[in-house]
């Protein structure tokens, strides 16, 4: 029974999730653009905690993000070639990913006060922006974890390992979910909890990470329209 929950968990349940994750953001935006947005309540709070909260929040989560793509789908042979071991890699992620891991969650348990106790805020909010937020604290909790288990054993194997079920199922390889099925069950419900976080990303206000305003990083800082003549 274990070994087939195991198999749909880490085997089945990314394709499922992954799938929900694309296909349903495109039906969202084709069909539910008004709904397309952040949900920002700045407007009705715009105090300098909120404005804490929200950079530390952001600038954890991105870094957290690309961190976990380029960890576990940079190949082995990769940074090998260039010098690096397993343990190494293993250190730096503890180090860096602990470090704006703090960050984030700091952010979110700011922002997640001031959802609570600003009446204002709590009344323009969703059941679903408070779910999103006990389902981030979960993954930045469990996330944390690790780094105690991971001093455990500081050879980088399990991370290893961790990359491999990665790269298997990003590259549609048999059996990804064996390279995985000794690891630790901390791993285990953080890479879990990730997975749903994709699974539910069409539905929640996420969707506007999509939206990155790239127009903005070329435009000049200052547009000026010299007045025309009447």
């Amino acid at each position: 029974m274990y070994l087939y929950l195991h198999e749909l968990a880490f085997g089945v349940f990314p394709y499922i999730a992954g799938s929900v994750f694309l296909l349903g953001s495109l039906l969202r935006y084709e069909k539910s653009q008004y709904t397309w947005r952040t949900g920002s309540s700045q407007m009705l709070s715009n105090d300098p905690l909120f404005r804490l909260g929200s950079y530390l929040f952001h600038i954890g989560v991105i870094a957290l993000f690309f961190g976990h793509l380029v960890g576990l789908l940079t190949p082995y042979a990769v940074y090998t070639a260039l010098g690096m071991t397993s343990g190494a890699k293993q250190l730096l992620a503890i180090l860096i990913g602990g470090f704006f891991g703090v960050i984030c969650l700091a952010g979110m348990l700011i922002l997640a006060y001031r959802r609570t106790v600003n009446p204002r805020v709590r009344r323009t909010g969703s059941p679903m922006d408070m779910f999103i937020l006990y389902l981030l604290f979960a993954q930045l909790a469990t996330g944390l974890l690790t780094i105690f288990v991971s001093t455990g054993h500081l050879s980088g194997e399990v991370i290893v390992q961790i990359s491999t079920w990665a790269q298997r199922l990003v590259t549609f390889q048999p059996n990804a979910a064996d390279t995985i099925i000794d690891v630790h069950w901390i791993y285990k419900i953080h890479m879990f909890l990730g997975m749903v976080m994709f699974f539910i990303f069409p539905f929640t206000r996420l969707v506007h990470v999509w939206s990155v305003p790239y127009g903005y990083i070329g435009r000049a800082y200052q547009v000026v329209r010299r007045r025309t003549a009447m």
